[in-house]
C-alpha cells in the first residue's frame, strides 16, 4: 500500500482549506509549526502502517495518533477560523 494513501496531510483532508493553508503556511509561523509537527507525527504513523520500518507498539501508535488528531484539530481551527472540528 502506497504512503501517500494512507497519508493525513492536512492540504488532503481539507481541500476546501487550501488557499487559507497556503496563505498560513507563508504568514503564520506558529501555524508553520504546528503543521510541521503534524507531519512528523503522520509521518510516523504512516510509515508504520505501511509496514516501511519498525512497527511501533500498540500504547505507542494510538499516543500518535491522538497527537495527530489534536494538531489537526488545532490546525483546522486556525484555518477555518475556529469553525468546525475535523476529528469529530
Amino acid at each position: 500500500m502506497s504512503i501517500s494513501l494512507l497519508s493525513h496531510a492536512l492540504e488532503k483532508e481539507c481541500p476546501e482549506l487550501a488557499e487559507k493553508i497556503a496563505m498560513l503556511r507563508k504568514d503564520d509561523p506558529h501555524f508553520v509549526r504546528l503543521l510541521a509537527a503534524h507531519d512528523e507525527v503522520d509521518s510516523q504513523i504512516t510509515s508504520d502502517e505501511a509496514g516501511t520500518r519498525q512497527r511501533l507498539d500498540d500504547a505507542t501508535l494510538q499516543q500518535l495518533k491522538l497527537r495527530r488528531c489534536q494538531l489537526k484539530d488545532e490546525l483546522y481551527k486556525i484555518a477555518s477560523n475556529g469553525s468546525g472540528n475535523p476529528c469529530s
